[in-house]
């Protein structure tokens, strides 16, 4: 890519579940291995009236009662007067008035099941408290980003920089194209997303000054394992060599997984609140939000590891009553607690062969985001692993590296990443426990690589990215983590009772890159115009021989997943409705992830595209020439 006239800096954005941070290259004053880089210290209020430069912002929102502040205290340095508030007061403040707090906005931002556009969060918030949506929250910590940078460099406007924001390396084309929504809203421009995993492999690439190369081979294949604040994410990356130099090729990622730092704050703050009833003191659903924040303030401190971390944490919950001296009520929480709780409960020593558990959900259930119903990390990697068995086998220089007999995929090499693994007993049970497995199979042990950034490795890499797209630095190759499906309706009499079979028909195979096309050959179809349509999309992570143009007629039960279905009527242009145009389909993946499906006429005349909206309700694209 050339350099001319292009952006100073490379600007990285963790737009994480629980912290957000921003790094930057200097892209100018950068050569090879040797990068001008930092990370930017954000203001945010730490208390009504004080700003602190944190290297980390709470990814937290506080919508404050209008009488609760008084004038000036919710100043930034640019701004004299605030309405809200984001970062680290938003997150004490919360935690004493959970249903003013707003959390978990990008776990809320992935969730199909409700309006993402829709004011729901705090998603229990009595009906005087104002809320706002999971999009307006990720916009407004993407705001406070971007603010804070030009406040620190008015000379290189963030608008006019190369941006990268970080997502989930299985977030689904909607919950991509509503990242990039919130970055245009907050004016952050058109951004690039990166996933998760791969930005922290960049980062540790980065860190390693060039010494990646002596601490990873060919036919290596390394395990990402990233575990924040909502989601668990594995991404499997292979090493390869090509005319004597390394690549790195993103070869499987897992499922859309909510599991993460959130599920052990709540397990922890059921711990504590079994140990207070057992003294007589029990809890309404209002102080359990409260004592689940203050847990994870709580956990964080007991679990660092930079030598700080304490034997016992003090736990004060708000009272309801008058007769509690002091109003509240007060506990601790041990650091062996903590680490039995968090050990033992998510990442149990399980045995390759094992699964998640499924249990049968009741009819009726409060709305909420859907987590994982089984909190074993360990359960879901082997899940994962065993999936993924044959995911190198067609790679160049793997053939034979995977034993006949294996049961699941053999990583070689282990990076962690998330504030989980700051703790050192949950980073060496998880070794523990995959080199137990590959014992079991007679392989070689995984290897922890050393270096990596749990807080800030996932900006810094994303920073380091966006060096890397101007041709410099060291690339993984991977484009789309799942091969897309579209459903096609059999054309068959019909049956009583039974619905036409469908095929799934490959429109975007396994890798393929973003920004480019693929046309469905020799294939033609009937589109449906001038009255309501369905159209299903199904993604797989494990078929990867599959081409553009594949026809599915069946499929064993897990190796698609359905999608979100789109909702249409497609314009008749002079057609009856209900009639049946002859088309050949075209299908794009943009720079965000989308899907977009084009269907043509055979003379190629006229055009309807069908694409990923981010609404309950999808919606085709605007009919053109």
């Amino acid at each position: 890519m050339s350099t001319e006239n292009a952006p100073r800096y490379a600007i990285g954005i963790d737009l994480g579940t629980t912290h957000s941070a921003l790094a930057w290259v200097d892209t100018a004053a950068s050569d090879g291995d040797d990068l001008a880089h930092g990370v930017l210290p954000v203001p945010q209020l730490t208390a009504p009236g004080t700003v602190e430069a944190l290297p980390l912002l709470p990814s937290f929102l506080y919508l404050p009662h209008a009488d609760e502040l008084a004038p000036g205290e919710l100043a930034l340095p640019w701004a004299a007067e605030g309405h809200d508030i984001v970062g680290q007061l938003a997150r004490s403040r919360g935690a004493t008035t959970p249903i003013r707090g707003v959390a978990s906005a990008k776990s809320w931002l992935s969730h199909p099941g409700v309006d993402r556009r829709a004011a729901i969060l705090p998603h229990d918030a009595p009906a005087e408290v104002s809320r706002v949506s999971p999009l307006q929250a990720c916009i407004r910590y993407l705001e406070h980003l971007r603010q804070a940078w030009d406040h620190a460099h008015p000379e290189a406007p963030f608008a006019e920089q190369s941006v990268t924001i970080t997502i989930p390396a299985s977030f689904d084309p909607a919950a991509r194209e509503l990242t990039v929504e919130a970055a245009h809203a907050a004016g952050c421009g058109s951004p690039t997303l990166l996933e998760e995993p791969q930005s922290a492999l960049y980062s540790w690439i980065q860190a390693s000054g060039g010494g990646w190369r002596k601490q990873v081979r060919p036919g290596d294949i390394l395990l990402v394992v990233d575990i924040g604040g909502g989601t668990s994410d594995f991404s499997l990356i292979a090493v390869l060599e090509n005319d004597g130099n390394l690549e790195l090729h993103r070869v499987a990622v897992g499922d859309h997984i909510l599991l993460g730092g959130d599920n052990m704050d709540l397990a922890l703050a059921h711990g504590v609140a079994r140990k207070l009833a057992a003294a007589g003191t029990t809890l309404d659903a209002w102080q359990l939000r409260a004592l689940t924040h203050a847990c994870r303030g709580a956990k964080e401190r007991l679990l660092a590891g930079d030598g700080s971390g304490r034997d016992a944490e003090a736990i004060v919950v708000p009272s309801r009553g008058s007769k509690l001296i002091g109003g509240s009520i007060r506990t601790e929480l041990t650091r062996d607690e903590v680490a039995a709780t968090l050990v033992d409960g998510f990442f149990p020593q399980v045995d390759a062969a094992a699964r998640p558990v499924s249990r049968v959900r009741t009819g009726l259930a409060q709305l909420g985001l859907p987590y994982a119903q089984d909190a074993a990390v360990t359960r879901h990697l082997a899940a994962f692993l065993g999936r993924q068995r044959g995911a190198v086998a067609e790679l160049e220089g793997f053939a034979g590296r995977v034993a006949e007999d294996a049961s699941f995929l053999h990583p070689t090499a282990l990076l962690f990443n998330g504030g989980v693994f700051k703790s050192a007993e949950l980073a060496e049970r998880t070794l523990a426990t995959l080199n137990g497995w590959l014992a079991a199979e007679g392989a070689e042990p995984a290897r922890a690589l050393a270096g990596a950034d749990l807080d800030l490795a996932v900006a810094r890499g994303a920073a380091y990215y966006g060096h890397v797209r101007r041709g410099r630095g060291v690339r993984i190759r991977g484009g789309t983590a799942f091969a897309y499906y579209i459903a096609i309706e059999s054309n068959l009499p019909a049956v009583p009772g039974v619905e036409p079979p469908l095929q799934a028909l490959c429109v975007a195979p396994f890798g393929m890159e973003e920004g480019t096309g693929a046309e469905v050959p020799e294939l033609v179809l009937g589109l449906v115009v001038g009255e309501p349509v369905s159209f299903r999309f199904f993604a797989s992570s494990v078929r990867r021989q599959d081409a553009v143009g594949t026809l599915l007629e069946a499929w064993a039960g897990d190796e698609l997943q359905e999608l979100e279905p789109i909702s249409a009527t497609l314009p008749t242009e002079g057609r009856h409705a209900g009639d049946m145009v002859p088309v050949r389909l075209h299908s794009r993946v943009t720079e965000a992830g989308t899907l977009a499906i084009e269907a043509r006429t055979l003379d190629g005349a006229e055009h309807w595209q069908v694409e990923f909206d981010v609404r309950g309700e999808r919606q085709e694209a605007a009919e053109g020439a």
